[in-house]
């Protein structure tokens, strides 16, 4: 299978999994007018799903380091669309959120070895893991459209059709699978290894940045919805157009880093992807208008365009450790920032949204900080598999 078939099937693939990360911000509304949920409980079901999801990454990403587990893609995926398939049918707020965190664990599962099978498939380009990447952003994208269109027409009721495209995407991922079984590079004998020394020190500082990149991230997409309501007073549609904003935004900006990255190195572009977010964040939240819509979408803009250089950034700091660097970088990060949410909610219920929002304007000035004197990396040295190096001899 050539590479931009395969990375074009794993991207399509990695948006049937997003799309339900995507999708537990765009049920937020629903939540809220058919269950008269507060901000902070809304911000309960956020965590739910990023709480385990959290413990959940780097355990999946120590497994794929000891072995690798391609045949986790598609139960993966179909766990993450089963649990937000599940999650509109009951009125229990507790099973709400064990739903929701189900689903939460699928996307877990399936981040880190995807990561790994991208990498694998893309021989280590920027640009293929770039468009990797773009697919989870389309997914988020596609999420308030598809949750829009089912639930607002029928109800949390109809929820179970939020399943089917976890069933496709569990579908497309196998031909890569078979594929890399045919040509024994899918499992852990068989893999390419990389050779090279990790730098502890900066995946750490790197992670911490990708952190703060997470809270704004989630912080916005979870409350954005309500908040382009309060200040458009267009109801749900205000909701659904801001969030697809937000998540188009990301698409794009994923394109755009992997495109600014041929040119500078990943460190710079993503230092000053920061820089740019700060007056794009505080635009969102103190803009009236329209305008309040362009800024959610530089502000979406500016935080992907980092994302796809997080990913091989980490694994080129942690060449050792593919699996446990995808999982945080990927997935970890991601899921804490759904960890903060309830304190948004918090504050948010007991002031504003706009005062809740507020400190989100601060957080990038800190990930610029962090990335101040990070190292370029090397890429790690490619040692050819038995089979390559019998041919290559050949």
């Amino acid at each position: 299978m050539s590479r931009n078939k395969a990375i074009t099937l794993l991207a399509v693939g990695h948006a049937c999994v997003d799309i339900y990360q995507g999708a537990v911000a765009a049920l937020i509304p629903f939540f809220v007018a058919e269950r008269a949920y507060s901000y902070a409980a809304v911000s309960g079901i956020v965590l739910a799903a990023s709480l385990l999801s959290s413990v959940a990454q780097p355990v999946f990403g120590l497994l794929t380091d000891r072995r690798a587990m391609p045949w986790i893609l598609p139960l993966s995926t179909v766990l993450g669309g089963l649990g937000i398939a599940l999650s509109g049918l009951t009125g229990s707020y507790g099973l709400t959120l064990v739903f929701v965190a189900a689903s939460g664990v699928g996307v877990a599962a399936y981040h880190p070895e995807s990561a790994r099978v991208a990498r694998l498939v893309s021989g280590g380009s920027h640009s293929a893991m770039g468009w990797f990447s773009v697919g989870g952003n389309l997914g988020f994208a596609a999420a308030p459209l598809m949750v829009t269109g089912v639930v607002a027409t029928g109800g949390l009721r109809l929820s179970p059709l939020l399943v089917l495209p976890a069933l496709a995407g569990s579908t497309l991922c196998l031909p890569v699978l078979r594929a890399l079984e045919r040509t024994g590079e899918h499992g852990a004998s068989g893999k390419a290894v990389e050779v090279g020394t990790d730098d502890k020190a900066s995946f750490v500082r790197l992670s911490l940045s990708v952190v703060l990149r997470s809270i704004e991230f989630i912080g916005l997409s979870t409350f954005v919805s309500l908040y382009a309501q309060q200040r458009m007073g267009g109801g749900t549609a205000a909701g659904t157009v801001a969030l697809f904003v937000l998540y188009l935004g990301g698409a794009l900006g994923s394109v755009v880093g992997g495109s600014l990255a041929g040119r500078w190195d990943r460190v710079t572009v993503a230092r000053w992807s920061y820089v740019l977010t700060i007056p794009a964040i505080a635009g969102t939240v103190f803009v009236p208008g329209p305008a309040f819509y362009v800024f959610v979408a530089l502000a979406s803009l500016a935080l992907y365009v980092p994302f796809s250089l997080h990913v091989t950034l980490g694994q080129d700091y942690l060449p050792t450790r593919v699996g446990t660097a995808s999982g945080i970088t990927l997935g970890l990060t991601v899921s804490i920032g759904g960890m903060v949410t309830p304190l948004i909610g918090t504050i948010a219920d007991a002031t504003s949204l706009r005062t809740a929002l507020t400190p989100l304007i601060v957080l990038p000035a800190l990930s610029w900080l962090l990335f101040r004197g990070l190292p370029e990396p090397t890429p790690p040295r490619r040692v050819l598999t038995a089979r390559e190096a019998t041919g290559a001899a050949a």
